[in-house]
This record gives structure tokens, sequence and C-alpha cells, in this order.
């Protein structure tokens, strides 16, 4: 118990290795408290995506009967995107960087056509920002929070969800979460979800 606590402290002060990560959600999963466990688990995937640690999730979710986990081939494929991002953001920014000296170096003798392909390339660099960067996960930290329809207490009441569920964060309205649920958009409060960064 110690060491849990020792590591609670290092995470705190953002210090993150993997055997840290995977002894504290042994720990909680020992104790059962899966939310915990799960939680110390997304932020593994959020630092080192692995299908064998996805695939404990699922199996930990499927066992309380949580939603959030789904075990399809496009979360396969999210994982390994997610595990190479950022090699291949390094990377096509260098080439980025590299082809745009280039061309600035020979800029009269070179055709528009291959500032086009620049440009065009640029534009895909810009959604490889954008478009795969990791979704923003929350899990549910409280039992029986209320997802609501719009960011008050007056909107309406769509279900009760679990203490353990993931919802992908959208967004923060006030003390309300945007977060996605079964397709659609939903909000929660803020001290209802634990946001994995």
């Amino acid at each position: 118990m110690q060491a849990y606590q020792l590591y609670r402290q290092m995470l705190r002060q953002r210090v993150v290795s993997r055997q840290q990560l995977l002894r504290m959600a042994a720990v909680q999963e020992s104790r059962d408290q899966y939310p915990a466990a799960l939680y110390y688990l997304n932020l593994y995937q959020v630092y080192y995506p692995s299908a064998p640690v996805w695939q404990k999730m699922t199996e930990l979710a499927a066992t309380h009967r949580l939603t959030g986990y789904p075990d399809t081939w496009r979360q396969q494929l999210a994982l390994l995107l997610r595990r190479y991002y950022p090699s291949l953001l390094q990377a096509s920014l260098a080439l980025a960087v590299a082809a745009g000296t280039l061309l600035l170096l020979r800029r009269r003798g070179t055709a528009r056509g291959w500032w086009l392909v620049y440009g065009i390339y640029l534009v895909f660099i810009g959604a490889l920002l954008n478009v795969l960067n990791p979704a923003t996960a929350g899990l549910v930290c409280r039992p029986r929070a209320a997802l609501m329809s719009a960011p008050s207490a007056a909107g309406s009441w769509l279900t009760t969800v679990a203490a353990g569920d993931r919802l992908l964060v959208q967004g923060r309205q006030d003390i309300w979460y945007q977060v996605r649920w079964r397709g659609r958009t939903a909000y929660i409060r803020q001290h209802d979800l634990l946001v994995v960064e």
C-alpha cells in the first residue's frame, strides 16, 4: 500500500511509467475498485497505447457491464494509429520543413505545380493534426450519474450511467462536459466525470 501512495504522489507530479500505471490498476482491481482500475488503464492508453491493455479493459468492463469500451476492428485501428501518431507526425513535419526549404531555395526554377503539391501536403498535415488527434475520454466517477440533453438541470434526463462508464469528451460548458453517448450528444456534470489526460 505504501508503494501505491508513492505512485499516486508521482502521478500528481506528472511522473508516469508503464509499470507504475499497471501496478496502480492491479492494486485497485484487487480491492474491487474497478472504476479506479479502469482509470489507470485509460491513463496507460493515453501514454502507451496497447492492444493487450485495451483487451484487459474490455474484459473488466464486460464483467461489470460498463459501456464505452468497444472491442471492434475500428478500435484496434485507432489504437494502432495512436501508437504511431507521434512518430508519423514528426516525420511528416520534418518532410514539410525540408520540402519547404528546398522550394524556397529553388523558387525561380520551381514550377507552380510543385507549390500546389506542397500546399496539398500541408493540408494533409493539418488533417493529421486535427482529425487523427486522439479523442479525450472521461470516466464516470460517481454511481448513477445523470446524462442530460442540455447543459442545464432544466434539460431533459437521458439516462443514468454507472461509475466506470467511458464517455468521449467533446467540450465543456460551464459546469458541464459535452460528451458522446450512443452516437448522440449528451451532458454530464463536471464533478461526475474524471477526464483522462
